[in-house]
Formats: C-alpha cells, structure tokens, sequence
C-alpha cells in the first residue's frame, strides 16, 4: 500500500503578505487624508477648466433660455472655484489643481456634441444638455464623496462649503432638466438629420 506524504502548507513570503495601513492618531497624516486631498485638487482642476468652457458652450446653445442657464452657472462655478479655495485654506493647505481625466473626457464629450450637431438646431441644444447633465452628476457624485469625507476627517468648515456647493450642482441639474424636458426635447424629435 503506497503512502501518501501531504505537502507542507507553503508559508507566505514576504512580498505577498498583506500588510495593513499604519494607524495614525493625527488624521492630516492618514490615508483618507490624503485621498480627500487628491479628490480635492481634482475637483478644483475640473471647475476651472469648466469655468473656461461654459461660454463655449453658451454660445453653442440655440435657445435664449438654454444659453441664460449655462452662463448663470459661469457665475455659480466661478463661486465653486472661489468657495473650493476656502475648502483648502479652512484646512490649511495650499490650493492646488491636478488634471480630472473625466472633466477632461466630459468637457471633448462636449465638444463632440457641438462638432457633430448641427449650428442652430435644438437637436444641439438636446446634446448640450446631456453634456452638461453628465458633467453636473460627476460634480454632484464628487461634492458629496468630498462632504462626506471632509465629516469623517473632522473638517467641520468644509463640510458646510462643499454642502453648498452640492446643492447648487443639483439645482443646476434640476434647470437642464426642466429645459429639457419643457419643450427642447420634443422639438429636437421632429428635427430632420
């Protein structure tokens, strides 16, 4: 009768050994820290670099009550911009803006739309709001990661600014809703290629 030798259970390496993160008393020295940060440059990258497109847009949109509410909210971004340096200085860090690749990709999204439409159609006006409903929903989507960190890390300031702001992001998308859904959409469904 042949024996059976069980192999010896293979220890785990070094290398592949899971290490957990350090604990930090001090949360401006932990981990989500540290991604809050980075979540915030991100998102003071993605307003300015809207802040410089919503005019293109604008003038872009067919309809007065469409290019009314695009550059009403040039003005609230330029807030965004102004209130997201308070964000930083209400944890006294410098402002600093690193590239959103999806600002980046919603902004040429944008642009395409514009490009592909035809100038003085409601069709383009249809496109320029769902552009700009996908850009508000990342704004909405990164306020209120940013609000709900900013708590948990105990930036009690921040909590309020970032608030603010997410509201506005939700009215904005509220308004393009309302104008499309008031009337351009239909218009756009009768419109010939």
């Amino acid at each position: 009768m042949a024996t059976t030798t069980k192999s010896p259970a293979k220890a785990k390496s070094p290398a592949t050994k899971s290490k957990a993160p350090e604990q930090t008393s001090d949360v401006t020295e932990s981990a989500l820290n540290e991604l809050f940060l980075d979540e915030l440059k991100d998102i003071y990258w993605a307003e300015k670099h809207l802040a410089k497109a919503l005019p293109k847009m604008a003038k872009a949109a067919t309809s007065n009550e469409l290019r009314e509410a695009i550059l009403a909210h040039k003005t609230e971004t330029d807030n965004h911009i102004t209130r997201l340096e308070e964000v930083f200085s209400s944890i006294d860090e410098k402002a600093v803006a690193v590239k959103c690749e999806a600002m980046a990709g919603l902004l040429k999204e944008g642009d395409e739309i514009v490009e592909e439409t035809e100038t003085g159609s409601i069709t383009r006006d249809a496109g320029i709001i769902s552009a700009a409903q996908k850009i508000e929903h990342y704004e909405i989507a990164s306020y209120g990661t940013l609000r709900t960190l900013a708590g948990v890390l105990g930036y009690n300031d921040a909590v309020e600014l970032l608030e603010a702001t997410l509201q506005e992001e939700k009215t904005a998308d509220s308004m393009l809703t309302e104008i499309a859904t008031s009337g351009i959409n239909q218009t756009a469904s009768t419109e010939k290629e």
